[in-house]
C-alpha cells in the first residue's frame, strides 16, 4: 500500500477539525510555520494541502502580512447531491436570474419556517458566529461575501429540511459567483458591506421574534436588493447570464 504523502496529511488534518466542528466558517487556519510545526511537516506540504482546500472552496487564502493573510475558512465539506450540483455549475453554469429566483423560493421559505419554530434560537448557534466572523473589518470582499454564502447555508442547514440545505449547499459556487462580480460594481463596498451586516441581523432578529412575515420580507428584500443594486443591467431578471464555478 502506498504511503500517503505529507500534505494528504495535512488536509485529513484539517478536514477532520472542519467535521467535527473545532474548525468553523470564519476561523483562521493557523500560520503555517506553526501547522508545519504542530504536524511534523514541511511547510510546502501545508501549502499544498492548502491549495487543495481553496480549490474545493473550503478556504480563502489572502497574501500578506497582518490580521486578513493567510488562510480563512469559508464553508466546511459537503457531498452527495451538493457536489452533482457544483459539477453541473463548473460544466455549463447556471443563469444568475434563475439562481436569484431560486434562492427566494427557498430562502424566503426557510427564514419564515425558522420565526414559526419556537425553539429555533438554540440552533443557529453557526449562524450568528458567521455574522460575528463578518464583522471583522480587515475582510477582503472575497472574504467577506464568502462567509456571507456560507450564513445564508447555515439557515438552509438550521431548518432541519435535507433536500433544502442541499440545494441550497450545491448552489454556494453559482451565489458566490455572481455577488463576487457585483462587488466590483458597488462604488462604495465599505457601505455596501455594513448595509449587509445590518440585513443579516434585522432577519436574524425577525426569526428569534417569532415574526414569520418579518423574516420572509427581510430575507427576500436582502437578496433582491443586492442583486438589483449589483447587477449589470439593473437587475433586470429576464435577461439572465450564466453563472460558472469561481475558484
Amino acid at each position: 500500500m502506498t504511503e500517503p504523502k505529507a500534505w494528504e496529511g495535512v488536509l485529513a488534518h484539517i478536514e477532520a477539525r472542519l467535521v467535527d466542528g473545532r474548525l468553523r466558517p470564519g476561523d483562521h487556519l493557523p500560520a503555517e510555520r506553526a501547522l508545519a510545526a504542530e504536524l511534523g511537516v514541511a511547510r510546502s506540504s501545508v501549502r499544498e494541502a492548502i491549495r487543495v482546500l481553496e480549490a474545493m472552496g473550503l478556504v480563502r487564502t489572502q497574501t500578506g502580512s497582518g490580521p486578513s493573510s493567510g488562510a480563512i475558512i469559508v464553508a466546511r465539506p459537503v457531498g452527495g447531491m451538493q457536489a452533482l450540483m457544483r459539477l453541473q455549475v463548473a460544466a455549463s453554469g447556471f443563469p444568475v436570474a434563475d439562481v436569484v429566483r431560486t434562492r427566494l423560493l427557498l430562502e424566503t421559505a426557510v427564514a419564515a419556517d425558522l420565526a414559526e419554530r419556537p425553539g429555533v434560537p438554540g440552533e443557529l448557534a453557526d449562524a450568528r458566529h458567521l455574522l460575528d466572523a463578518m464583522d471583522d473589518p480587515s475582510l477582503t470582499a472575497e472574504e467577506f461575501l464568502a462567509l456571507d454564502a456560507q450564513f445564508h447555508l447555515a439557515l438552509a442547514d438550521a431548518s432541519g429540511n435535507t433536500v433544502v440545505a442541499a440545494t441550497m449547499s450545491g448552489l454556494r459556487s453559482s451565489i458566490e459567483g455572481y455577488v463576487l462580480e457585483g462587488a466590483a460594481r458597488v462604488p462604495d463596498w465599505a457601505a455596501m458591506a455594513s448595509r449587509l451586516r445590518a440585513e443579516h441581523r434585522g432577519v436574524m432578529e425577525a426569526i428569534a421574534a417569532g415574526d414569520p412575515s418579518a423574516a420572509r420580507t427581510r430575507i427576500h428584500d436582502h437578496i433582491s436588493g443586492y442583486y438589483r443594486d449589483a447587477s449589470p443591467v439593473t437587475g433586470d431578471a429576464s435577461s439572465p447570464s450564466p453563472v460558472h464555478e469561481h475558484r
